[in-house]
């Protein structure tokens, strides 16, 4: 089963100038892999993410924006997923880390558990792509793909848990202040 922050390390590695949207518990491990990147955290408004990186990836129409999101964050927001096929950024790769449970808050198990697709969803929904992943070989194979295709497009990734997450981890930077940094990066000339 591919560790959370096997994949991130990944990302990190190929990312470029995308801006970064984690989530809960993709949170902690992202703040030390790349504590200097164009990212802003979604910890504290639980199904946040894909929400927040659609209206980046439509307030920064040049740069890729990869949202990392988990399941049970998305449950909370699900409608986000027609919202974001309505709006069509090209923009816009929708990572989906599918660890079955709400990590965060005891691992309580997601509704619907292992049977749930939300690629299936996010291609209903009207995302341009979506697709499975399980094994680390075959997302190091695709993941150039997964960041230079037109969006939207949802990668569900079939996890394991992550080894830390923002109940157990120290807290990293003020929202507020995590959106002004990035604002001022992303505004500043090139």
């Amino acid at each position: 089963m591919m560790k959370p922050e096997e994949i991130l390390k990944l990302i990190q590695a190929a990312r470029g100038t995308a801006i970064c949207v984690p989530t809960m518990t993709t949170g902690p491990a992202w703040r030390k892999i790349a504590p200097d990147d164009l990212s802003v955290g979604c910890v504290g408004f639980m199904g946040g993410a894909s929400a927040m990186g659609l209206g980046l990836a439509l307030g920064a129409p040049d740069r890729r924006v990869i949202v990392f999101d988990g399941d049970g964050s998305l449950l909370m927001q699900l409608g986000s997923l027609a919202t974001i096929a309505g709006a069509a950024p090209r923009n816009f790769t929708h990572l989906l880390f599918k660890n079955g449970v709400y990590h965060t808050s005891g691992s309580q198990e997601t509704p619907g558990g292992p049977g749930t697709d939300f690629a299936a969803m996010a291609k209903a929904a009207g995302y341009r792509n979506a697709y499975t992943v399980t094994t680390l070989e075959d997302f190091k194979k695709r993941l150039p793909g997964f960041l230079t295709e037109d969006g939207p497009i949802m990668v569900q990734l079939i996890t394991g848990l992550a080894e830390s997450t923002p109940m157990n981890s120290p807290p990293g930077t003020p929202f507020h202040q995590q959106v002004a940094e990035l604002r001022a990066r992303v505004t500043a000339p090139r």
